[in-house]
């Protein structure tokens, strides 16, 4: 047999529709029984009190029920109703009305409570709520019970009896189960207070503009319900004008649960805004706040899918992980054709606002299409980067590697050849006279090559950049440039091994094309750090005309410098010098 949803909610409708006409005829009933009241009409609440109540709880209902059928709060909240009426029955002139009126007479208060604690979920979400909610059905029913098996409410009346449930008659077991009742049930309404409110107090942005009106009307309806029952347990007054706030109050709160629940047909204004919206140009990061204003949430955050990476990632490409169901936060996996497109993470306010949220992803679903494609060129982008930054730190600890080796190795063992042809130089017998100018030559040999590996390890890692720092080594370098070259430095700390080696770099190979090619006079050098950035100048008075991309050395230079999250630029026109000027992040 297949299953047809429309029949389904066919059958759904006609449900509520009887259950609507039964409200309605409750009330009316209701309304009959009290007019009539013969025995204390004067207890009943006003008329247009009861019937607003309990069609307010009826008819928000069966509303809530339509609109959300998974959420418990509708049939509930329709139970509720049905309960408020049947309270009032407890004074009809009929044994039987009054009785089963009597049994039910504080029942109201269990679904009240319920709808309160567990408002928007319809699900008692703490041990706490689930303990306040066994305690009160066990003081409105077993107690409630208990107390009319010994006892009749309208003892007084000498003409009738009206609890048909009573077996003896008890009055001291009667007037402690009532006390118990009342302080019991002050006990329990204290702390539902208290627990609303503190979740009042601590709820988000997005949970409080839902949950205000419910939460603070249930706070008004249990405080002036509360000072009824000690008004009229102390016999210090009347307690009417509390019993009319607290039932203006119970009449809110199923109004505003279905407001609430309701939110997905007002929605369609939102939507239909968003979709001009979307359709303006905007800036990148403008999607996630129209999405954040479109779902009233303004701590969204907005990451896309990319696929060479299998994760998330944020606007400009990195990495965004996904919360944990402990964190407080809730994500939303947006889909087109089956495959992710991008995730919403959001308040957790929003997942009882499904249809929201659904209507919101599709609206957008094309324009998040695009900014993840966005998004995923800047991931990339991002590992080109990285990918950039690690062979630069590669090349840099390959040169040191390098250096250390010749230092140590190879540059060492020259020197002791040479201290060896020195000794044997001194020791040769006085006639030697065909093998000490052999000798000494060789030794002067090798003391030169011994100083071109010196300056090639200086070439490949200069030693006094690792040992001394950048001023110190900017400043030999200026001493033995080919051109008069003039430091001027605002630099005082140590900064990254790759940021001091590139920027070194960067002024030796300046230096040296001015030498070759500007036909300078002289040369400005300028280093200087501030906020976190290092900027390096070199400036010539030649005759300019230099260009990136017309040889390997600038472009090498660029392609160092961008490797560090850098920029490098090389102003040069035609008669008026070259600057070459670059800026190094340090941070």
């Amino acid at each position: 047999m297949v299953f047809d949803p429309a029949a389904g909610r066919r059958w759904m409708d006609a449900r509520l529709i009887a259950l609507g006409a039964l409200g309605l005829l409750s009330g009316a009933s209701v309304a009959w029984v009290a007019s009539n009241a013969a025995i204390h009409p004067s207890k009943i609440p006003s008329l247009p009190v009861v019937l607003l109540v309990g069609w307010s709880f009826i008819g928000s209902g069966l509303l809530s029920w339509r609109a959300r059928p998974d959420n418990r709060l509708g049939p509930v909240m329709t139970l509720t109703g049905f309960a408020w009426f049947a309270s009032v029955l407890s004074e009809g002139n009929a044994p039987a009305v009054a009785t089963i009126g009597a049994v039910f007479d504080v029942s109201f208060l269990a679904g009240f409570l319920y709808v309160a604690l567990s408002f928007p979920s319809g699900r008692l979400q703490t041990v706490l709520d689930r303990t306040l909610m066994v305690a009160t059905l066990g003081l409105v029913f077993i107690v409630q019970l208990a107390w009319l098996l010994c006892y009749d409410p309208h003892a007084d009346c000498d003409r009738c009896r009206t609890n048909l449930l009573e077996l003896t008659r008890n009055d001291a077991l009667a007037n402690g189960l009532l006390q118990f009742q009342r302080i019991a049930g002050l006990v329990v309404i204290a702390v539902t207070v208290g627990l609303l409110a503190e979740r009042l107090v601590r709820a988000s942005r997005p949970q409080r503009r839902v949950v205000i009106p419910v939460l603070l009307a249930a706070i008004i309806a249990f405080t002036a319900f509360a000072a009824s029952v000690v008004v009229d347990a102390l016999q210090i007054g009347r307690s009417d004008a509390f019993g009319r706030v607290a039932g203006y109050a119970f009449a809110v709160v199923p109004v505003a649960v279905l407001v609430a629940f309701m939110q997905q047909r007002l929605a369609r204004r939102v939507l239909a805004g968003l979709v001009v919206e979307l359709g303006e140009p905007r800036a990148a990061l403008s999607l996630a706040v129209t999405l954040s204003r479109a779902l009233g949430d303004p701590s969204l955050v907005l990451g896309y899918w990319s696929a060479p990476e299998s994760r998330y990632v944020d606007i400009d490409g990195k990495p965004l992980e996904l919360p944990d169901p402990t964190s407080g936060r809730m994500a939303t996996v947006v889909e087109r054709a089956g495959q992710p497109v991008a995730v919403l993470i959001h308040d957790p306010a929003l997942q009882y606002n499904a249809e929201l949220v659904e209507s919101v992803c599709a609206a957008a679903g094309l324009t998040l299409e695009n900014e993840r494609l966005q998004a995923e060129l800047r991931a990339r982008l991002t590992e080109l980067q990285a990918s950039r930054a690690r062979l630069v730190e590669a090349t840099e600890a390959e040169r040191r590697r390098i250096e250390r080796d010749l230092h140590d190795g190879t540059q060492q063992r020259l020197v002791s050849i040479a201290i060896s042809l020195g000794l044997l130089e001194s020791k040769l017998p006085a006639g030697s006279s065909q093998a000490r100018p052999l000798v000494r030559e060789t030794r002067e040999s090798l003391m030169a090559a011994l100083a071109e590996l010196r300056e090639l390890t200086q070439g490949i890692h200069p030693t006094i950049l690792v040992e001394r720092g950048l001023p110190t080594a900017l400043d030999e370098l200026c001493r033995r440039a080919a051109l008069p070259a003039h430091l001027r430095l605002g630099l005082d700390r140590r900064l990254p091994d790759q940021v001091e080696s590139a920027a070194y770099f960067l002024v030796s190979e300046a230096l040296t094309n001015a030498a070759k090619h500007s036909h300078a006079t002289e040369v400005r050098v300028t280093a200087a750090y501030a906020v976190h950035v290092l900027t390096v100048e070199v400036a010539d008075d030649g005759i300019g005309g230099a260009a990136v991309g017309r040889g390997t050395g600038l472009r090498g230079l660029t392609d160092r410098v961008e490797a560090l999250g850098g920029t490098l630029t090389v102003s040069s026109p035609l008669g008026r010098g070259t600057t070459v000027y670059a800026e190094f992040p340090c941070a």
